[in-house]
């Protein structure tokens, strides 16, 4: 594995990236150095320790934190641990103007055991000896008709990771960063059969993307310096951008789709940690329309995560995290917060057609009831093998056409006619939200 240690040596590299794409790079090396700047200033000036406080203290959920965002697998986690960079949005058929939702992913895992070649878990060969898997994978494709993932594997002598933020990683001509992401993804129907360990369908996807993160979900302490270094959770997660603003092609088996801001409905985040959840669940969108004025919510994303988190040896039974940006107005459901005393009930139904997910979640000021479906013949059943090679996720259903409601409560104090000396607490609608462009996930272990 390649550490940058120098904007000099990322530009070079971005530049032999440039020549592979034909684009031009000043909008990625401006922003990002601007960004480490912003780092850089903060670091010198504030302590570091303190910064989760004063998130308790209501800084509130919308808090760009792209330290986050840095590479994670270090200590324990480099033997034992992944760590990933997710994106999801929407774009139209050049020709036709279909709509297609689609994914790319940047997932690592176990980089100190990696070398020349990528390291499979999933070959019997290594499962019989014991043998972790090892190796960057990016994993792209397409949701909805003719739904596809695809894998493409580098084994850790190729990959260019910087080590600090803002993030960048890269292998031959896949290309990440917190602005920008490139590259190119080709199985052949062959390989798709011969090789099962590739966990990957056939086929080939081009993309050349401008990220532009707008809202973020930070969620606090849960996933705060102290805990990430104690290594506390089996699995952390931050959304730096769950409203994100994607620009730019896809070409997805010959076909080209554009990649507009206005309505690519995008969402970036990542996850790492030494294993995953189960049950996992997540739900995201930015496509909202309030179904009271049947206006578009511009300003407005939802964003739910979780399952059944574990520290150490114990699992926290039905807990999630949750936020919702409504015009500009958060509203947070997040247990890690225990003071907010937050209430969850979810609960997700697998017919023969679709996945429903179902979701009640409350604090003493605010409600929201959430009402989701997905129909199965747009999802895939998305492949992933843990730290220590095991694939304990076989029904890890994955979506990005999910459709449904949200209804919002605010808690006020009213008084029950103009005379009244005796006001009382009662739930107000703040909306009934129409949600389209859901991403969405959930599964179990077998």
């Amino acid at each position: 594995m390649k550490i940058f240690e120098n904007f000099d040596e990322l530009t070079e590299k971005a530049k032999e990236l440039e020549k592979f794409m034909g684009h031009r790079i000043e909008d990625l090396e401006g922003k990002a150095v601007a960004a480490a700047g912003v780092v850089k200033d903060k670091a010198s000036s504030i302590d570091l320790s303190t910064v989760d406080l004063h998130e308790t203290i209501g800084d509130g959920f919308n808090h760009s934190d792209i330290l986050r965002d840095e590479f994670m697998l270090h200590g324990g986690l480099a033997e034992q641990g992944y760590d990933w960079w997710w994106h999801s949005f929407t774009g139209h058929n050049e020709k036709t103007g279909e709509e297609k939702a689609f994914f790319v992913e940047f997932f690592t895992i176990n980089p100190a055991l990696g070398g020349p070649d990528p390291v499979f878990g999933q070959l019997p060969e290594n499962q019989q000896k014991g043998i972790k898997p090892s190796y960057m994978m990016v994993k792209v494709g397409a949701w909805g008709k003719d739904h596809v993932q695809l894998h493409r594997f580098f084994g850790w002598d190729d990959v260019t990771v910087r080590q600090d933020a803002p993030y960048l990683i890269s292998a031959d001509n896949c290309f990440c960063s917190e602005t920008r992401t490139m590259g190119m993804v080709n199985v052949s129907e062959e390989d798709a059969t011969n090789h099962p360990e590739y966990m990957s369908d056939a086929g080939k996807m081009f993309w050349d993307l401008k990220i532009d993160k707008q809202v973020a979900f930070n969620v606090g302490y849960g996933a705060g310096t102290p805990l990430r270094d104690a290594e506390a959770f089996e699995m952390f997660w931050h959304a730096e951008g769950m409203k994100t603003a994607y620009e730019g092609k896809v070409i997805l088996n010959g076909e080209t789709y554009i990649v507009n801001r206005e309505d690519s409905y995008g969402y970036a985040d990542k996850n790492w940690g030494k294993d995953f959840t189960s049950p996992w669940v997540w739900l995201s969108s930015n496509n909202l329309t309030s179904k009271l004025t049947g206006a578009k919510l511009e300003n407005s994303v939802f964003d739910i995560g979780g399952g059944k988190p574990k520290v150490g040896r114990f699992a926290l039974e039905g807990k999630l995290l949750s936020a919702m940006w409504y015009e500009g107005e958060p509203y947070e459901f997040n247990f890690s917060k225990v003071w907010t005393l937050t209430k969850t009930k979810f609960k997700c139904k697998e017919s023969d057609t679709e996945l429903r997910w179902k979701i009640i979640q409350e604090t003493p000021t605010a409600k929201m009831y959430t009402d989701i479906r997905c129909k199965k013949e747009d999802m895939l059943l998305v492949n992933y093998e843990a730290p220590d090679g095991v694939k304990r996720h076989n029904r890890l259903w994955n979506g990005g056409n999910g459709y449904g409601t949200i209804t919002l409560y605010r808690k006020t104090l009213k008084f029950k006619n103009p005379d009244s000396k005796k006001p009382k607490w009662e739930w107000e609608l703040v909306d009934e939200i129409e949600v389209r462009n859901a991403g969405c996930e959930y599964g179990e272990y077998c």
